[in-house]
């Protein structure tokens, strides 16, 4: 092998792979290749390195709605939902989307229905089961759209990838409430947004 008679403490993991001193980088899946072997166990204790101080690893997003506000009622729908997401390299393009549009789903749900309701003598949630605490279901969500900007930050990390968690649902409300003060004039700063608070405003 590559690192054969070598000292175990000259050989460092940098880069995605393994090297003896200032030698080349052998990447992981070519020592993996190279013994006839599909995975491998390892612990290791990491710091970060100066890297981690010159460089942001954050993930970045912005969202842009389309509400429709009944004047009489208050009610609010989201017709349309697209979401723009830099996340670095994507991986599993199915499963990243899927997150985006069940954080944008999450983010109607923040931003117009989700509430606990709590008894102040009692001190206890009165809205906890599926009927009472309200959820977005199918019939509130009509198109929805999330793109991922190609990207590629190997600044980061030897795949190029930054993240994709909560970014999906970061924008979602602050956009609703914000086409919802564009359509009405009316600018709700407690969420969610009910007709009652929308009306009162």
């Amino acid at each position: 092998g590559p690192f054969a008679g070598r000292d175990a403490g000259a050989i460092v993991a940098r880069d995605g792979g393994l090297a003896a001193g200032g030698g080349p980088v052998v990447a992981y899946a070519d020592l993996l290749r190279r013994d006839g072997r599909d995975s491998v166990e390892a612990e290791v204790r990491a710091a970060p390195g100066d890297e981690a101080k010159r460089f942001a690893s954050s993930a970045f997003g912005a969202v842009f709605v389309e509400v429709r506000v009944d004047e009489d009622l208050g009610t609010i729908r989201v017709p349309r939902m697209v979401g723009a997401y830099d996340v670095g390299r994507v991986i599993n393009p199915k499963t990243a989307r899927s997150q985006c549009i069940g954080g944008m789903v999450g983010g109607i749900g923040m931003a117009l229905f989700e509430e606990a309701e709590w008894d102040e003598r009692l001190g206890r949630v009165m809205n906890a089961n599926l009927a009472e605490y309200l959820v977005p279901v199918c019939a509130d969500i009509v198109a929805l759209e999330a793109i991922l900007l190609p990207g590629d930050d190997r600044n980061f990390n030897p795949l190029g990838v930054k993240g994709l968690g909560e970014i999906a649902i970061c924008g979602v409300a602050p956009a609703i409430v914000s086409a919802v003060h564009h359509a009405t004039g009316r600018r709700v700063r407690s969420l969610p947004i009910t007709p009652e608070k929308l009306l009162l405003a």
